[in-house]
């Protein structure tokens, strides 16, 4: 009897082990974002960001920002998400899971979700590199580089449309400059067109992307090909700007990408920040990669990188992650649009 009353506690104790971490919580680290945060503790950054702002709707700063000691609930992970947990998982030829390094260490490993995109080609071009920084802002001390933060937010939406089974060109490149969590992105002149030193002159360097889109697509079978390019504008310190986008002249198919990547951005608007409506702008623009190359392309302005309104958008990682997100419906509506 006594041998039976310990395998009875056992089991009660094993059995209630699932019930008892169920709620999950924990405190962020310094500087640490949503985003960063849902990684670090194992949940699916993307898909359970919603979740967590339900969850602790009442806990969270300006812009959902996490407060510095405050302990957050974290969204339910299931058991059968644990059991498939895997720090490094083994990348197979025939697994959903993939590997790209330029991701960087923390991001390079990632997962085919959907074929939303399957049978579509995206060329993505983040503004300059190599010898040009781009526009150049400042806040607290630190300068921010345009191609750093229009570099990251490029390959956080490379990401998203491979996981949307998509295929990906990088254009420009950095060999060690992965997605990265930090505000103060730290400015390098290592960025190459794919491989290829970038000229030190401004129109060779825009001729050097171009050609080198135009010979990817020469290669490409996919019906769907669309080329991006993304940038960050500078103005005047006071005007605020929503992002904006621009289309080549006579390309129909670049201003339908560009309306429905505007619809896209104003609906996402509409839901997070109901009261702040959105004043993004659709225009044609006779811009030298969008004259020279030949897949329809977008070129999109992600804001004044002098405004300190707009910095917050680019500072933040969970909100260059979302305009990454958000970039990656837009070109889902406009290829299912196009069927």
């Amino acid at each position: 009897m006594k041998y039976l009353n310990i395998i009875f506690l056992l089991f009660i104790f094993t059995d209630c082990r699932p019930i008892l971490s169920k709620e999950t919580k924990d405190i962020p680290l310094a500087g640490e974002g949503i985003y960063a945060f849902l990684r670090r503790n194992n949940r699916d950054a993307t898909n359970d960001y919603e979740a967590f702002i339900k969850l602790n709707k009442d806990k969270l700063g300006r812009d959902n920002s996490l407060l510095k000691g405050t302990s957050y609930t974290l969204p339910t992970l299931s058991d059968n998400k644990r059991k498939q947990e895997d720090p490094q998982p083994k990348i197979e030829s025939n697994s959903k899971i993939k590997k790209e390094p330029l991701f960087g260490k923390q991001y390079e490993n990632y997962t085919i979700k959907s074929g939303k995109l399957k049978g579509t080609c995206f060329y993505l071009s983040s503004g300059h590199g190599g010898p040009d920084p781009g526009a150049i802002g400042y806040v607290d001390g630190h300068e921010l580089h345009e191609h750093e933060y229009a570099y990251d937010i490029t390959l956080r939406l490379a990401r998203c449309l491979l996981e949307e089974g998509a295929m990906v060109h990088i254009i420009v490149q950095h060999p060690t400059h992965g997605i990265r969590d930090d505000r103060y992105l730290k400015n390098s002149r290592r960025s190459t067109c794919m491989g290829e030193t970038m000229p030190l002159n401004q129109l060779k360097r825009l001729q050097q992307r171009s050609d080198k889109i135009n010979s990817l697509v020469r290669q490409t079978k996919a019906d769907y090909k669309r080329a991006i390019f993304i940038h960050v504008d500078s103005r005047s310190k006071k005007k605020q700007l929503d992002v904006f986008f621009y289309y080549a002249k006579n390309s129909k198919g670049g201003k339908k990408l560009a309306n429905t990547m505007r619809e896209t951005f104003a609906s996402h608007y509409d839901k997070h920040q109901p009261n702040r409506g959105f004043s993004g702008t659709v225009s044609m623009r006779e811009l030298y990669v969008l004259s020279n190359t030949t897949p329809v392309a977008l070129y999109a302005e992600l804001g004044n990188i002098q405004n300190s309104f707009d910095q917050r958008r680019f500072l933040d990682p969970n909100n260059r992650q979302a305009l990454a997100n958000w970039m990656c419906r837009g070109l889902i509506r406009d290829y299912e649009n196009s069927k």
